[in-house]
C-alpha cells in the first residue's frame, strides 16, 4: 500500500454549533474530560507552534498543565528555542490532537509570562528528578556527551540535595486566545469545523467553517 492510499473514514461523531457550549473553554473542558476518559496516549500532549524573528515556524510537543478562563498553561526553560522565538515574537499556536475521538482544537493568540509566584508553586510541585533536571540541563543547549549531561545533574544533586531551588530562567507561559477552533472528524472528508473568535467586547463569536 501507498502512502497515497492510507485514509481513514471517520465516522464516531459530530458536531453542531447548536450543540457547543457559547465560550470556547467550557468547551473546550467538555472534550479535554472526554479525551482523559477515552484516550490510551497524553490527552494532555499539546502540539506548540512558535515563530522566530526571522520568521521561521518551529514545532513540538509540550505538556499543557493549567487552563481557565484566562488562557493555556505550561512551563518550560526560558532559554530554550520556544523561549527565544516567544520573546521575539509573543504570539503562539496550540494544537491537540485526540485520535481515538477524531477530533482537534487549535487554538491562537498571545503569549504572556506566569508569574514568580505561580512559577515557584508548581515547580515546587513536581517531583524531585524533574526539579533538579531543571536545575542541570541548560535546555537547547550544545552538550558534549550524555556523561557530560550526568554530571551536570550530580553536579546540582551535590549542591542541593533534595531541596532544588528554582532557576530564574524556568517557569510559566500562558496563551491568551483570540481564535479557537474544534474539528470533529466526518465521514467523506465532510468534517465538522466550528471556530469562536474573540470580539473586541470580550465575548465570543461562534462560526462554522467548510472542511
Amino acid at each position: 500500500m501507498s502512502l497515497a492510499d492510507l485514509r481513514m473514514d471517520y465516522q464516531l461523531n459530530s458536531l453542531s454549533e447548536n450543540d457547543v457550549a457559547n465560550d470556547p473553554i467550557e468547551q473546550f473542558s467538555v472534550w479535554f474530560e472526554q479525551a482523559l476518559e477515552t484516550s490510551s496516549s497524553e490527552a494532555n500532549a499539546m502540539h506548540l507552534s512558535t515563530v522566530s524573528q526571522l520568521g521561521r515556524p518551529s514545532s513540538r510537543i509540550v505538556l499543557i498543565k493549567e487552563f481557565d478562563e484566562r488562557g493555556f498553561s505550561w512551563f518550560t526553560n526560558y532559554d530554550s528555542h520556544k523561549g527565544q522565538d516567544l520573546a521575539a515574537n509573543p504570539y503562539a499556536a496550540l494544537l491537540f490532537f485526540w485520535g481515538a475521538l477524531e477530533r482537534q482544537v487549535r487554538i491562537e493568540g498571545r503569549i504572556e509570562k506566569m508569574t514568580a509566584q505561580e512559577n515557584d508553586s508548581y515547580f515546587h510541585s513536581r517531583p524531585l528528578g524533574s526539579r533538579q533536571s531543571a536545575r542541570a540541563s541548560h535546555q537547547s543547549q550544545p552538550i558534549a556527551s550524555r556523561e557530560r549531561l550526568e554530571q551536570q545533574l550530580q553536579e546540582v544533586v551535590d549542591e542541593f540535595a533534595e531541596h532544588p531551588p528554582r532557576p530564574e530562567h524556568w517557569g510559566g507561559y500562558r496563551l491568551v486566545p483570540d481564535r479557537l477552533e474544534f474539528w470533529q472528524g466526518r465521514s467523506s472528508r465532510l468534517h465538522d469545523r466550528i471556530v469562536y473568535t474573540r470580539q473586541p467586547d470580550n465575548s465570543w463569536a461562534i462560526v462554522r467553517l467548510q472542511p
